[in-house]
């Protein structure tokens, strides 16, 4: 999609972060009511921390139609999914309240959302590391299952329903830096390198950005006055995603949601 996004300035993080979940909420249930699914690609960082706390409590955890949603992400570090700093463990942790019952015994708890955990889609990250088969097999086996899911195409990349991306501090999103060769791979799923220039330096596994420009809707959280500069070249007169994957999601049908700090940097 061309055009330009929608632009939300919230008073401060936590309310950027109320915005985000409200957004998501109706766009799940809205994707639900129309298809009967809805298909939604979370990301890693911050951001979806404060998110999974606001769609587990009321009342928009009961907008929600959860049986019908499914959840993918959009990339995660190559680590087991309770390691610190895999991108699925803030969701068991907070969205699905995965922990001790009343029983003590291990599993979900009343406090989480009813969502079928058949509904989850993470990459394999435990099985490729437990196997020895490496992030390519994890990349491929989660592009593969994401191929005969049924999601609807765009020039043949699936479209998910809503996205969720941060905004790293040189512009990536997902796990796509700046020249990064997924730009170039027709790969729906692809294994990258352990960063040098940003932590933390882990192998990740990404979906291909070009599922960014198709996707239904895209929600971009920004905080922080560490994030306005990247935010101010993204959103600047120069069009070179390669350098900048960030402006990918600069596009009609997006919305960013950003806290007074990581807006400072938006030309005027």
């Amino acid at each position: 999609m061309t055009g330009e996004p929608e632009i939300v300035v919230a008073s401060n993080e936590d309310e950027a972060t109320a915005v985000a979940a409200g957004r998501i909420a109706s766009a799940l249930a809205e994707s639900v009511a129309e298809h009967g699914r809805a298909n939604w690609a979370t990301s890693g960082g911050s951001a979806p921390v404060g998110i999974y706390r606001r769609l587990v409590a009321e009342p928009l955890r009961s907008m929600v139609p959860w049986d019908g949603v499914h959840i993918w992400w959009g990339d995660d570090r190559y680590v087991p999914r309770d390691h610190p700093l895999s991108n699925v463990k803030p969701l068991d942790d907070i969205l699905l309240a995965i922990g001790l019952t009343e029983e003590g015994q291990a599993g979900r708890t009343w406090a989480g959302v009813p969502l079928p955990v058949e509904n989850l889609h993470p990459f394999p990250t435990g099985e490729a590391i437990g196997g020895a088969c490496g992030p390519e097999w994890c990349a491929a086996t989660l592009a593969h299952e994401l191929r005969t899911a049924g999601l609807p195409t765009t020039d043949g990349w699936p479209v998910f329903d809503v996205i969720l991306l941060g905004i790293g501090p040189d512009g990536h999103l997902l796990s796509v830096f700046p020249g990064s060769v997924a730009f170039e791979s027709r790969d729906l799923a692809l294994a990258i390198p352990a960063p040098t220039h940003v932590q933390p330096h882990v192998q990740r596994v990404t979906l291909n950005p070009a599922v960014i420009p198709v996707a239904t809707r895209a929600i971009v959280v920004v905080t922080g006055a560490a994030k306005a500069e990247v935010v101010g070249r993204i959103f600047g007169g120069d069009r070179d995603p390669k350098r900048w994957p960030g402006q990918l999601a600069r596009r009609q049908g997006a919305t960013w949601i950003l806290d007074p700090a990581a807006a400072a940097g938006l030309p005027r």
